[in-house]
């Protein structure tokens, strides 16, 4: 048999399965997953350099499945071949009636690609459309820093091309001249509602790719030769430094003609319907393949032996040696430092003792302070100037922790949130990924709301209430008050696994911890005892809650100070705090409401006990002030706003 008919023998083979599994579930885009049955089937039994009972292996060559919703040819594949599925270091063959599990509750089979329900192949999960592409870029970029010959492929489809991220992520190929990356558009013509636009039509594609600096390969993508071409091509232009992509036209529902054409997105076929597209499957495949099946023509090439020798990492230096030794001597001497500049000197710390750490900014830093990182002669290949694009920078290095680093992604905490739906799919790959938000709140004060983070905090914390598949918070958020803890919990951060979130601010402060502060994800700090208040706080507001404390006790108020600076947090600590201090409780914080205050208020019910709570956050939206007194006076929070809503709050004064 043909190398041409095996392919089509095993396209056609694994179309059916999709048929099947796709019906059997009762939902699943099943015409996707055939539009791409002969590209799967070059790539898994042909050119990728994998194993399959070892799905993970480091040097193998990688599929991300952009197009998530096509993952039944997957699938299909893998119960073919018997690879290895499982969570954990638990793993066992898939089989076909694995495939026929497609979207149960308990099956490793899930409904888009995701690594973390037991499908090890992937290394992210997809099917919020638009990210793959940057995920693949971040596996692109690890096997460079690595130097392994790994090749990444990215399947992306032709509506989804629509997404403003695709194509930052293409830019950004082009910039860091990522040759190892193919981006294969899959040109089927019909997105969900109906025909994609013109501006997604193969042509089209090709042409902007071509206008961006890619090489580009137009196929039909169900002839094995020309799709087997284009692959060899890609292996080819490996060795250059331009980028290179394949636009595939293709059919969706290929070989079953009464499922093509609009109206098929997401619908199986059942009863008569599946029957006749099964018929028509068959059908097709006379003539293009023979009656002796064979597949010896296909054959699984393995990757190279893994030879790295895993990296002995070093503590980091203190908060003050490293002042010292980068020539801050006189600032320390001064007790003032940002906590953005903290934190730029606490990668550089960290990056010298851990190879595994890659610094990732958008644009932003000589303002994030990650320019501490990158301008260091013995650190500069691992940082990644990612330009104004900061989902295709979140997705990166939800990429990067695939392929085992340690990304540290920085910006303007503003803009994070243009990347909050990559976090979260980067939460459900199990990502080992850090995200850092300079200019937090509004202290920033005279570049006005556009450049301030304000709902963040409420998002992140919405994050930090679930458990990620190791069974920890979703997502840490950390308010740093000064550069110690901005410094530690930088640290803290990379000695924990998982996704977490800090905020730093724009402002000098002054220090108010020191070496002997213990900074642990999860904690909290009194900084004062009372009896009569308790003032929970965190980030650039405990300075500010700082001041009210003598105005505070000159009323007779006797005031308990928590820097609450992690959500999640120790609830019962809190409430002992609380109870110590007669039940009242008053949240100050620098960003709109359903923070620290909702997450205070969420302990309080919880707990059953009877508490008085008031909170005090941004209920304006800000506009520009000449200094930060101005901007938390006209937000009402200035000291003495605080001060008096204390006083109001125990009946000491009128307001």
């Amino acid at each position: 048999m043909s190398f041409e008919a095996a392919v089509h023998a095993k396209a056609l083979q694994l179309d059916h399965l999709s048929l099947e599994m796709c019906a059997a579930a009762g939902s699943g885009h099943p015409t996707s997953a055939m539009s791409l049955g002969h590209i799967v089937t070059v790539l898994m039994y042909h050119t990728m350099r994998w194993l399959p009972d070892h799905p993970r292996y480091p040097t193998a060559d990688r599929l991300v499945l952009s197009e998530g919703h096509a993952v039944p040819i997957v699938y299909a594949a893998f119960a073919d071949l018997g690879a290895a599925i499982g969570k954990g270091n638990e793993r066992r063959p898939m089989t076909e009636a694995d495939a026929m599990s497609f979207r149960e509750n308990d099956s490793y089979i899930d409904g888009h690609p995701n690594p973390m329900e037991g499908f090890p192949f992937f290394d992210a999960a997809t099917g919020s459309l638009g990210q793959g592409l940057s995920v693949a870029a971040g596996l692109g970029v690890a096997a460079q820093l690595d130097g392994r010959d790994k090749r990444i492929y990215c399947i992306v489809g032709d509506g989804e091309a629509r997404e403003g991220q695709v194509w930052e992520a293409i830019d950004f190929m082009v910039d860091h001249k990522l040759s190892n990356v193919l981006p294969i558009f899959n040109c089927n013509s019909y997105g969900q509602a109906g025909r994609v636009s013109k501006q997604q039509s193969p042509g089209r594609i090709a042409e902007k790719l071509k206008a961006a600096g890619f090489v580009v390969v137009d196929i039909d993508g169900h002839d094995p030769a020309a799709i087997r071409g284009a692959f060899e091509k890609f292996i080819d232009n490996t060795k250059t430094e331009q980028p290179m992509a394949v636009v595939a036209r293709t059919v969706k529902g290929w070989g079953a003609p009464s499922m093509q054409g609009g109206g098929w997105h997401g619908k199986p076929a059942s009863g008569d319907k599946l029957v006749q597209a099964q018929e028509e499957l068959n059908a097709t495949g006379v003539g293009l393949t023979s009656a002796l099946v064979s597949t010896d023509e296909l054959k699984i090439y393995p990757p190279a032996e893994d030879t790295a020798i895993p990296p002995a990492n070093e503590e980091p230096m203190s908060f003050v040696k490293a002042m010292q030794q980068y020539d801050m001597g006189m600032i320390l001497k001064s007790g003032k430092f940002a906590t953005r500049k903290a934190y730029g000197l606490a990668l550089r710390a960290l990056g010298h003792v851990d190879s595994e750490v890659v610094v990732l900014d958008a644009d932003v830093s000589n303002s994030t302070f990650a320019e501490y990182f990158a301008n260091d002669r013995e650190l500069a290949d691992r940082f990644v100037e990612c330009k104004i694009a900061e989902q295709n920078m979140i997705s990166v290095g939800a990429g990067l922790s695939a392929a085992g680093k340690m990304p540290f992604c920085s910006s303007f905490a503003k803009f994070i949130t243009r990347g909050y739906d990559q976090l979260e799919m980067a939460i459900n790959s199990g990502a080992n990924i850090k995200v850092v938000g300079s200019h937090s709140g509004i202290s920033l004060a005279a570049d006005g709301p556009s450049q301030m983070a304000l709902p963040d905090v409420a998002w992140f914390r919405s994050l930090a209430t679930v458990k990620d598949h190791r069974g920890n918070p979703g997502c840490y958020l950390l308010q740093p008050a000064d550069a110690y803890a901005a410094y530690a919990l930088t640290m803290a951060m990379a000695d924990y696994e998982g996704v977490c979130y800090m905020r730093t601010f724009r402002p000098d402060v002054e220090f108010i911890y020191d070496e002997n502060t213990t900074f642990d994800l999860g904690g909290m700090e009194v900084l004062t005892e009372g009896r009569d208040l308790l003032i929970v706080t965190a980030g650039y507001m405990v300075h500010e809650v700082n001041k009210s404390l003598d105005a505070l006790d000159k009323i007779g108020i006797d005031a308990t100070l928590v820097d609450l600076y992690s959500l999640p947090f120790n609830g019962d600590r809190l409430m002992d705090l609380a109870n110590e201090n007669n039940g009242n409780i008053l949240t100050v914080e620098d960003n709109y409401g359903a923070g620290i205050g909702g997450a205070v208020a969420d302990t309080c019910c919880e707990s059953g006990d009877a508490f008085t709570i008031e909170q005090m956050f941004v209920q304006r939206i800000p506009k520009s002030a000449r200094s930060e007194e101005e901007i938390l006076k006209q937000c009402g929070l200035h000291h003495s706003d605080i001060t008096k809503r204390a006083a109001k709050m125990l009946g000491l004064v009128s307001v």
